[in-house]
Parts: structure tokens; sequence; C-alpha cells
């Protein structure tokens, strides 16, 4: 399997590129879990055991696929989200990460308009920045090759 993990702020076109790369190329898209799980609870409030049933599922998605894959957000995200949430993260979903690494990020910048819907939550340009610079940060950690995707 190659995988490819697109990951970056709320409303920077992750899920509209993960699509099209995953037709383009004749992948697999896989959608983002988190959202799915927040639009049927309704809220984007979620608990610390919500948010491990989140991880766990990417995990399995992980898990699940083979050929060309192109995941809409995936663990580091949830990481992020842990630590902004709770100030901590689990220590099975670090080494998860470290045991399911993608082959390439497409990291995308937030340079688009913020687009609200009941599934989003952090619309300002500054969390929006500074989540783009931790999810890079986390990147670069891991040593894996990304790439930067701007909108023109």
């Amino acid at each position: 399997m190659y995988k490819v993990g697109i990951i970056g702020p709320e409303s920077s076109g992750k899920s509209t590129l993960a699509r099209y790369l995953a037709k383009r190329y004749n992948g697999i898209y896989v959608p983002e879990y988190g959202r799915t799980f927040v639009e049927q609870k309704g809220t984007t409030e979620v608990t610390w055991d919500e948010l491990c049933a989140i991880a766990r599922h990417q995990i399995e998605e992980l898990e699940s696929y083979s050929g060309v894959v192109f995941f809409d957000t995936e663990l580091i995200v949830t990481k992020i989200w842990f630590e902004y949430a709770f100030g901590r993260v689990p220590e099975w979903l670090n080494e998860n990460i470290h045991r399911y690494p993608m082959d390439v990020y497409l990291l995308t910048y937030p340079d688009l308009p913020w687009i609200p819907d009941p599934a989003r939550s952090n619309g300002s340009d500054a969390i929006r920045k500074e989540l783009f610079d931790r999810y890079e940060a986390e990147i670069q950690a891991l040593d894996i090759p990304y790439y930067i995707i701007r909108h023109v």
C-alpha cells in the first residue's frame, strides 16, 4: 500500500484534494472519520473516550486498504486534536503514528476562505495557522516527505 496523508487546518481544501487525487490516480479515497463522527453526534464537542474511538477507527482504516490510498486526515490530525482539546495524547496513539507511517504528506495551507459548517470549530486565521504549524512540526519530526499545498 502507498499511503498519502492529506492534512491541514479546517476549510483548507483537504477533502476536495483527496477525492480529486484518488479519482485522478485510480486510488482509494478514505474520508475524514472525525467529520462523520461529529456530524452524526450533532456537535463538535467530543469527549476523551470519543476521540479515542475516532483514533481507533483511523487505525483500523490504516490496516484495511491496499493500493494507493488517499487519507483525508489521519492520526497526526487526531494527535493534535487531543493536544488542543485535552492537553495530552494517549501513548498508544503515538505508537501507532510510528507503526503506520504515511509514505508522503500533502499539507494544505490555510489560504482558502473559512467556510463554516456544523462539523467545523476553528475558524480564526490565527488558530488555523497555529494548527498548520503544529501539523508541519509533527511531519518534520517523523522525517517523512511532505509538500505544502497552497491555493492560487
